[in-house]
């Protein structure tokens, strides 16, 4: 095994093992970050992971831990200077300019059309037949609907999609550079076009936002659009793809939201919980010292907090590795915690139970075509989620 346990290929096949035997060693702990002696800490217990996203002596500001530093990254700004590598009162900021389009009330008027998507995906499944869940359904259902309320052509969302997945490309910092200077540029002549044409999208109204006096720098509308239509759609592709799978998985949970349509909206947290589609959390380091989970942190460190560990943490839900449907899973860290929970969740679970009860009342005898052993897991410690998943009817 490496030194590091997140770099073992196991570990992005099957995350869970690891969290588990680190977790029951310590909540928190120090390990390896790179050559010449550099180390992160990595908090997995989850009271540990709920208190660390709250904490403001945790900063994401990444471009002032980055300062000075020798790098041959070569990140668009409107990528490693985002909201989400931001604090307050920047952040707090940017958030209340663009939270309107993510409300509750604003994603319920969205239903009809993610319905629509949907309906439209799987209507090419044929009777009888196989499918890429992940490739059919998966990946275009959230990257369609991001893209509509941004406003992006139909022509040029093949390439978005594809500039979005290499912004992932774990080890390959060229192919992910070039990728965010791909998309950045694109983003910068679509607010162009839409200053030219307004057209009523999440874009537009990004383009004329107001707080008070205040509204948005030329560089921060095009931030907030890459960062948009990339948080989007990735964790939201994971997430159905991970749930689909571990309904797959259960014969008895398959059956039982099969059986009980209505049941399935609640237990989308259960879902998340189980097989979380951020494994761990964007970059944060300490800005002081710290004491986490009986663990002292120095200033200046990274601090990576594991929501996909702590969801698996035995002191907070029992029996963690079991898909319950039973279970009051409302209190999961998929979507973080604190100031920076993700602002697209009402997005997200409106997408998972649309997408999911289409695919269970349409196919009910949808099955794996595949050993689950034989499943291929994107290699990113950041995401947890599937190549692809074929299934069968």
């Amino acid at each position: 095994m490496s030194d590091n346990p997140l770099q073992d290929p196991r570990f992005f096949r099957d995350p869970y093992e690891t969290y588990a035997r680190m977790r029951g060693t310590a909540p928190v702990q120090k390990i390896p970050a790179g050559p010449e002696g550099r180390h992160s800490y990595l908090v997995t217990g989850c009271a540990e992971a709920r208190e660390a996203f709250a904490d403001p002596r945790l900063s994401k500001d990444t471009a002032r831990f980055f300062a000075g530093r020798p790098s041959r990254r070569h990140l668009h700004p409107a990528v490693s200077h985002s909201m989400l590598a931001s604090d307050p009162p920047q952040h707090t900021r940017l958030r209340r300019l663009v939270t309107k389009a993510f409300t509750p009330g604003a994603v319920g008027r969205l239903r009809p059309y993610i319905q629509e998507v949907t309906d439209e995906l799987l209507d090419q499944w044929a009777p009888g037949g196989g499918a890429d869940l992940v490739a059919e359904l998966a990946v275009p259902l959230p990257v369609t609907v991001i893209c509509q309320l941004l406003g992006v052509p139909d022509a040029d969302r093949a390439e978005v999609r594809t500039w979005s997945n290499d912004l992932f490309s774990a080890g390959e910092p060229d192919r992910v550079d070039a990728a965010s200077h791909a998309m950045a540029d694109y983003m910068a002549g679509l607010i162009a076009a839409k200053r030219r044409s307004p057209d009523g999208s999440v874009l537009q109204d990004l383009i004329q936002a107001r707080d008070g006096e205040d509204r948005l720098s030329e560089d921060e509308l095009v931030s907030l659009a890459v960062l948009l239509l990339v948080a989007g759609h990735e964790t939201t592709t994971n997430f159905i793809g991970n749930a689909a799978l571990a309904l797959l998985q259960s014969s008895e949970a398959l059956t039982r939201v099969r059986n009980e349509p209505a049941l399935l909206e609640a237990v989308l947290d259960e879902l998340l919980r189980f097989d979380s589609p951020v494994g761990i959390a964007t970059f944060r380091y300490t800005t002081a010292s710290m004491t986490l989970g009986g663990v002292d942190i120095p200033p200046g460190v990274p601090v990576l907090i594991a929501p996909g560990a702590a969801n698996r943490d035995p002191h907070r839900f029992t029996n963690p590795d079991a898909l319950d449907l039973d279970r009051d899973a409302g209190g999961h860290l998929a979507f973080g915690h604190g100031i920076h929970r993700c602002l697209g969740a009402p997005l997200a679970k409106a997408e998972g139970h649309i997408a999911l009860r289409a695919l269970i009342t349409r196919f009910p005898d949808v099955r794996l075509a595949i050993g689950a052993d034989e499943l291929e897991w994107r290699r990113t410690r950041l995401m947890r989620g599937l190549k692809s998943l074929p299934v069968a009817w």
